[in-house]
């Protein structure tokens, strides 16, 4: 398995590894659109992790400015997914490890994200990567259905 930048070939299996977390079809034309505008602005990370040359996970990081202190950026992540056959192999821990890793180079202070909290694996896989449920809460609000 490889970890790398993710590129606009990824699209089409990147869609399908959404459809077997969400169970919601993807505009693949215009998820090529975001991905070439993301590239352009250079506002988001996206990796892919890649095994004989089938996209087996993803994460997307969106790097987020900020107005207070010194005005360094942080990162929010998210969409991270890992095909179900290939869980519990290393490949979320590889997407995280590398994600902070590109996060420091842009200077970022800290990674966020929110979960589902009936999400208990993906929960119990994020402590143990570090993030600490602890000392933050998360909200999230719908807007559009």
């Amino acid at each position: 398995m490889i970890v790398r930048e993710m590129i606009a070939d990824d699209i089409p299996q990147l869609a399908e590894l959404y459809r077997q977390f969400w169970d919601e079809k993807s505009c693949v034309e215009t998820m090529y659109k975001k991905f070439c505008r993301f590239r352009e602005v250079g506002s988001h990370i996206l990796l892919s992790a890649v095994e004989n040359g089938l996209l087996i996970g993803s994460a997307m990081g969106v790097i987020c400015g900020e107005l207070y202190g010194d005005c360094r950026p942080f990162l929010v992540l998210e969409n991270m997914i890992v095909d179900k056959k290939f869980r519990k192999r290393g490949v979320g821990k590889a997407l995280i490890f590398e994600l902070e890793k590109k996060a420091v180079e842009k200077s970022c202070t800290q990674i966020i994200l929110v979960t589902e909290t009936n999400r208990i694996e993906a929960c119990k896989f994020y402590e143990y990567a570090g993030y600490s449920p602890d000392t933050h809460r998360g909200y999230k609000k719908k807007l559009i259905t």
